[in-house]
């Protein structure tokens, strides 16, 4: 059973046309795609970003090119290809995620910038309000980075015995800090020890869930992160091998074998950035366009797994869950 999630309709903006008068001189523009991980677990959100962009009348390949850079994981690599597109004076730079929006803004003032899956873009200094977001800048935003205390609640509320629960996260993220000091604040209110776990390796990754039973950890709250995001095979087999309840922030997860997600869709984040890659191509300022964000959320419960790990999942959740893997 499954409810979609739907996202706040595009907010109006004056037309101008910048980028249009540039078309005719050229045929083809050319997005730069800024992305942390691999292409193979972006693939998804790739194709729904390519769909929101043809639906606004750009086909990649014949009137759009996108040139793909991939930092692999790698943070430190984001600075040297956001310049990299510069250099090249792509049209429009796509960033997908708060790293490579950050890399992108620092690197140019001028060329557009439309950010996808962002925390919250205005504590990360991207743009100066939701409404107006001023400068070069503007995208969807995930509210994956508020919703990680909810993980928290949740598992919480699935495996109420849990009196020690770990968060995993990756040192890496430009959101660690404030992740940590809202989760530990969840925590308390729950009266439950939160462990923090760090991993910015698959090898780290492992030692992360071998850490878990000496700590007496009977739960675990897995951050949004691009790497983690490119393990999520790695994390069911880690998660069953360990037999950890752990709780996730995408669906992919728990179709996966993850126990539980909640969180925002992605594919419908990176189909509504496509939609405003169309906009800003067309002329709109990024200045102009208000910053979105989802206005639902999708709970994914994964029965196999509480059965294989020998929880029964409170009727409580299951009411709420917008789909049941049964």
């Amino acid at each position: 059973m499954r409810r979609r999630a739907f996202l706040t309709a595009l907010g109006g903006a004056a037309v101008v046309r910048p980028l249009a008068a540039r078309a005719q001189q050229k045929a083809v523009l050319v997005i730069g795609y800024l992305g942390v991980g691999s292409p193979e677990p972006a693939a998804p959100n790739v194709a729904a970003f390519r769909q929101g962009l043809s639906e606004s009348g750009y086909v990649e390949g014949k009137s759009i090119a996108i040139e793909y850079r991939w930092a692999g994981s790698r943070y430190d690599r984001l600075p040297e290809l956001a310049a990299d597109f510069v250099g090249r004076k792509v049209d429009l730079v796509v960033a997908a995620g708060s790293a490579p929006a950050q890399a992108a803004k620092s690197t140019t003032s001028t060329i557009p910038i439309l950010f996808a899956g962002v925390g919250d873009p205005v504590a990360l200094g991207l743009v100066a309000s939701l409404a107006r977001p001023g400068g070069n800048l503007t995208g969807v935003a995930s509210l994956n980075v508020e919703l990680t205390p909810k993980l928290l609640e949740l598992l919480s509320e699935a495996v109420p015995q849990a009196k020690i629960i770990a968060l995993l996260m990756n040192p890496d993220s430009p959101n660690a800090e404030r992740i940590i000091r809202d989760v530990q604040g969840a925590a308390r209110a729950k009266s439950v020890q939160l462990p923090i776990l760090k991993a910015s390796t698959e090898s780290e990754i492992e030692a992360a869930f071998q850490s878990l039973a000496p700590q007496q950890a009977r739960g675990l709250v897995i951050t949004a992160d691009p790497f983690f995001n490119s393990r999520q095979d790695q994390f069911a087999a880690l998660a069953s091998r360990h037999a950890v309840p752990a709780i996730y922030p995408y669906r992919d997860f728990a179709t996966a074998g993850g126990l539980i997600s909640y969180g925002t869709s992605s594919r419908s984040i990176y189909h509504l950035v496509g939609s405003y890659a169309g906009r800003i191509l067309n002329g709109e300022k990024p200045a102009d366009l208000p910053v979105q964000q989802p206005t639902a959320f999708e709970l994914v419960i994964n029965l196999k797994t509480a059965k294989a790990l020998g929880l029964t999942m409170p009727q409580s959740i299951l009411a709420r869950a917008d789909e049941v893997i049964e």
